[in-house]
């Protein structure tokens, strides 16, 4: 017999309440501004009552921080983008290159589903003390991921032997940032497949040898 239960009723109807406030949240934020949404609109625009809001998150600023670490992930697991299959088995490719297309192909899922909203939580964190307490200062979260691949890409048999883990973090970082994806796909009307493109084979020309 299989020692794996099957998720109740109870939880199901739990975790889609769950999804369903996180929905609300994120059109709202997005909409009128973290600072302007109140959480009964939330629940107004949830179908439930304030108090579960309460009762699943807590306060208005750890609804946010579930909102965001659920935009980035793609889902509700607790799993951190570094552990993910993706993102290890990029790291794990046999070639520079190859790391890249997994990596950029990765970073633009994240890229499509964050960069709307980074703005309003970027304008909610210097709103807000507590908000911007809510993500370390003093390391960059999307910078150590950028680094975990620069350290693995070096390594590899086609990566240029001129270029430092710093240096390939640094172009990592910059190329596929929030503010230049949205310059490009937002701003300049490119269609996703295209930025994927040109980011891919720009860092490849910097990168990589051959």
């Amino acid at each position: 017999m299989s020692d794996v239960k099957p998720t109740s009723k109870r939880a199901q109807k739990a975790q889609a309440t769950r999804r369903r406030i996180l929905g609300a949240a994120l059109e709202l934020f997005v909409q009128d501004g973290y600072g302007a949404t109140n959480l009964q609109d939330v629940a107004d625009r949830a179908g439930v009552a304030v108090q579960t809001i309460y009762f699943v998150f807590g306060n208005k600023r750890a609804l946010l921080k579930e909102l965001v670490d659920v935009t980035i992930a793609g889902d509700d697991e607790p799993v951190a983008t570094m552990d993910r299959p993706w993102y290890t088995d990029a790291l794990a490719a046999d070639t520079a290159q190859d790391v890249l297309s997994a990596f950029v192909a990765g970073t633009r899922s994240i890229l499509e589903r964050f960069a709307p909203i980074g703005k309003m939580v970027e304008a909610a964190a210097a709103s807000d003390p507590e908000v911007a307490g809510l993500w370390p200062q003093d390391v960059d979260p999307r910078y150590l991921v950028h680094e975990g691949v620069a350290k693995a890409l070096v390594g590899k048999p086609d990566a240029r032997p001129e270029v430092s883990v710093e240096e390939a973090a640094d172009l990592l970082y910059g190329l596929l940032s929030p503010e230049l994806y949205l310059l490009f796909v937002r701003e300049r009307g490119w269609p996703q497949e295209r930025w994927e493109r040109w980011v891919g084979e720009t860092l490849r020309a910097q990168l990589c040898s051959g």
